[in-house]
């Protein structure tokens, strides 16, 4: 069996990178917004949104980034 390699792999590497920073953004979201509604999310609730407002960035930067790279190698 021959190993994947070349533009096949560079596309799944893409899709996985997106569909992992897709949830991570909206695992971030929602807790912004059980947080926002006072429904604790996780154990440590009631904390500051600077893991979330910054985790939420950058899971929004990588799908981005994946989108655009993904887009190149159609």
């Amino acid at each position: 069996m021959q190993a994947v390699k070349g533009q096949s792999m560079e596309k799944w590497m893409c899709w996985s990178s997106l569909g992992i920073a897709s949830v991570f953004l909206h695992l971030f979201l929602l807790d912004i917004i059980f947080d926002l509604a006072n429904i604790p999310f996780q154990p440590f609730a009631g904390m500051d949104y600077t893991v979330d407002v910054l985790g939420s960035l950058g899971s929004a930067l990588l799908v981005y980034l994946s989108w655009n790279a993904l887009r190149d190698l159609r």
